[in-house]
């Protein structure tokens, strides 16, 4: 009897429930006993694992979140953590197990391969920074919640002729800042990647109001440096010379809610059936993404303590249309 268990594991993301459901839908026409794990790798620690049937995962996909829970867990950094996940799997007579997360979940699904588990990865996460895919699952829907968001802003920052500081997520990351910046017509982006200092800042704000604009965008990555608190801090006294009434916006985990797009719900449906057939042919011990806009896989051992780097040509085209 072939076993297969499959967690979701750090940050949520729209998108989670499509992958899970493919998992379980295309693990089950394979001859495979699908088991959910509660909670992340802290459930498998835990033994919080229980079958998974085709109707369990059914109308779960438009929803966001992960119907399996998830949590970090520093538990599994420990070798007692490691020691006490493949104990669970083992008492089960598992062998196999899907990770669904981002690079501290990648980097636990390599830690646990290391030792001989069947582990594939599946690419999510909003931050988009995961080495081994173009895109991870929950990015675009994140990037959708966060651009109406700047949309609605600029609104009422033209009717009361002010600024204002968009913060939005991504950790060390500025994907979605940036992303989220061109397509909303910011006026500056922020991201760790490429910090400006206040004063460069300040001074597009006051350009945009000699341009006679009647508000002023500037989107903050919350990994920056100086985020959009701070910024407001530094500006405060020298508000006069901005041409714009400041305020602040902080999206924080509005961005990882709701139900995921079309876009996300295809992704995660393809890349958790792709996890499956490579548990299935024996090919574990990587993570599978999107690159090219064809499923592939990396091993794990090259998307552990890596961040993709940020294109920057984007921050020059975003630089060049904010006029």
């Amino acid at each position: 009897m072939k076993r297969l268990a499959v967690l979701t594991s750090g940050g949520d993301a729209p998108g989670m429930n499509a992958a899970i459901r493919a998992v379980t839908r295309m693990g089950l026409s394979m001859g495979w006993h699908v088991y959910g794990v509660r909670h992340g790798f802290s459930g498998l620690i835990k033994g919080e694992l229980e079958p998974l049937g085709a109707r369990d995962v059914g109308g779960i996909m438009q929803r966001g979140g992960t119907i399996l829970g998830t949590t970090r867990c520093e538990e599994l950094k420990t070798e007692a953590g490691q020691a006490a996940a493949l104990q669970q799997l083992a008492d089960r007579d598992i062998p196999a197990l899907v990770v669904i997360g981002g690079n501290g979940s990648q980097a636990g699904a390599y830690a646990l391969s290391r030792q001989g588990l069947a582990v594939v990865g599946v690419a999510s996460t909003i931050d988009n920074d995961l080495v081994g895919s173009d895109i991870t699952i929950g990015t675009a829907s994140a990037i959708d919640v966060a651009l109406e968001s700047v949309d609605r802003l600029r609104v009422t920052a033209s009717s009361h002729h002010r600024g204002f500081l968009v913060e939005v997520m991504g950790r060390n990351c500025g994907y979605l800042a940036t992303i989220v910046g061109i397509a909303g017509g910011a006026e500056a982006i922020v991201v760790p990647e490429a910090e400006l200092e206040p004063e460069a800042i300040a001074a597009e704000m006051r350009a945009a109001y000699a341009r006679g604009k009647s508000h002023a965008i500037v989107v903050v990555a919350e990994g920056c440096r100086l985020n959009a608190d701070a910024l407001a801090h530094y500006f405060k006294a020298h508000a006069a010379r901005l041409g714009f009434e400041l305020r602040v916006c902080k999206l924080g985990h509005v961005q990882r809610g709701g139900a995921p797009g079309v876009s996300d719900r295809m992704l995660a449906t393809r890349l958790g059936a792709a996890a499956v057939e490579h548990v299935d042919s024996g090919r574990a011990g990587v993570l599978v993404g999107i690159t090219d806009g064809k499923v592939a896989a990396t091993p794990l051992s090259e998307v552990v303590d890596r961040t993709k780097p940020l294109d920057m040509r984007l921050l020059e085209l975003a630089r060049v249309l904010a006029q």
